[in-house]
């Protein structure tokens, strides 16, 4: 005899109808996310299909090869992971660290202390580095480090998001090969709009995000794994520390086999593809150059209205500009009246340069000459109510 089911009532606090979502215009110029290009926000709309689908595992090789075109390199497992940017950093370090690996982590900033977080939680042994935040290592530096350390993996951020510095990578792979480590790199402020060339420059694990250079909306985490960080993980003496991330369960979903492992994020994947077809597009080299030139549009602009630049010129990161909060100026509550005011996002600084510095962001779609300008024009304009503490948010 079926029995009958009783439930509790059902609480009603959430009965009131909502209407639908009215986003406020906005222009992210901080650091990231940037505003998704229209076409990335069409493809993310389309009608979802199953994660298995034929016409999805076309989609997926053609995001694996454009992302190899992007990174510039040739390795086989590379793919965005099901989530953020943080959960890519966090898959280069599950599946290359074992317990009690040594891993050098050179820090100039707050990503290089996550770095070393993320290192320690899968039982590393971390040692690291550090230079002031506005500062990058010198070869020197670097390769005293490994002499001395002799470490099995070199973990070190491209584009330091929080200070907006850009590390030289030339001959640092070099120096990994000789002292026998991999090269780990952040590239999570550069992908799309500073020169990378993984393979040229020996890098053996890299991850990034969606929403910064590519101008897609956050929630994808490109990952990429060279043969030589392959056969450290093919030689584990245990599984990968963490099963969403383990990269050889994954491929077997990316690679040739196309076997289940999640329900990826269709939908984002289409946005992401829209987004990777758009750079390869207009052509590396010439996203490059825009981002570069906008840079220094912006960069010879703030000097012009009086502002000083954290970062020396040569180590500056296109993407990804630190400027000094003036003497007088409530930074936070300038920032706010932006965003409040004008539509308008800029940051504030993390870490050691929380209070002292804003991050003005040109990446992908949003790094135009007219936006150099627009933030020009609200900084000479609008910073003189802000002196002397005169500041109003409202």
């Amino acid at each position: 005899m079926a029995t009958t089911q009783t439930f509790p009532p059902v609480d009603q606090r959430h009965q009131k109808p909502l209407g639908s979502i009215e986003v406020p215009p906005r222009i992210l110029l901080g650091p990231g996310p940037s505003n998704a290009h229209p076409d990335v926000l069409k493809a993310l709309s389309l009608p979802p299909v199953g994660h298995l689908d034929p016409f999805y595992v076309d989609l997926m090789s053609e995001v694996q090869e454009l992302l190899r075109y992007a990174w510039q390199t040739d390795n086989r497992l590379t793919l965005p992971m099901s989530g953020t940017g943080s959960a890519a950093m966090e898959a280069t370090l599950a599946n290359s660290v074992e317990p009690g690996d040594k891993v050098l982590v050179a820090i100039k900033g707050y990503f290089g202390y996550r770095l070393a977080d993320m290192a320690d939680r899968y039982r590393a042994e971390v040692v690291t580095i550090e230079k002031d935040w506005g500062q990058a290592f010198s070869l020197k530096e670097l390769e005293a480090a490994l002499s001395k350390y002799k470490p099995a993996i070199l973990a070190m951020v491209h584009a330091e998001t929080s200070t907006g510095v850009c590390q030289p990578m030339e001959g640092v792979g070099e120096l990994c090969k000789k002292y026998d480590c991999l090269l780990l790199l952040d590239t999570v402020t550069s992908l799309g709009g500073v020169p990378l060339f993984l393979d040229a420059w020996g890098v053996d694990l890299a991850y990034s995000c969606s929403q910064k250079g590519l101008s897609c909306p956050p929630g994808l985490g490109p990952f990429t794994m060279s043969p030589r960080a392959e056969a450290k993980l093919n030689k584990r003496a245990g599984k990968v520390n963490n099963w969403y991330l383990d990269v050889s369960l994954l491929n077997k979903y990316w690679g040739s086999d196309r076997v289940y492992h999640h329900t990826a994020p269709v939908n984002m994947n289409f946005g992401m593809r829209e987004a990777l077809r758009l750079l390869a597009d207009e052509g590396l080299e010439n996203s490059w150059e825009r981002h570069k030139k906008n840079a220094e549009r912006l960069w010879s602009g703030l000097e012009g209205i009086g502002l000083e630049l954290h970062v020396e010129k040569d180590l500056r990161l296109p993407t990804l500009t630190t400027v000094r909060i003036p003497e007088g100026i409530d930074g936070k509550a300038f920032t706010l009246h932006l965003l409040k005011n004008h539509g308008i996002e800029i940051g504030g600084g993390l870490g050691t340069l929380a209070g002292k510095v804003w991050r003005i962001g040109l990446m992908g779609y949003n790094s135009t000459s007219e936006n150099v300008d627009l933030i020009l024009n609200l900084l000479d304009k609008e910073l003189p109510r802000f002196r002397d503490n005169s500041a109003c948010a409202a």
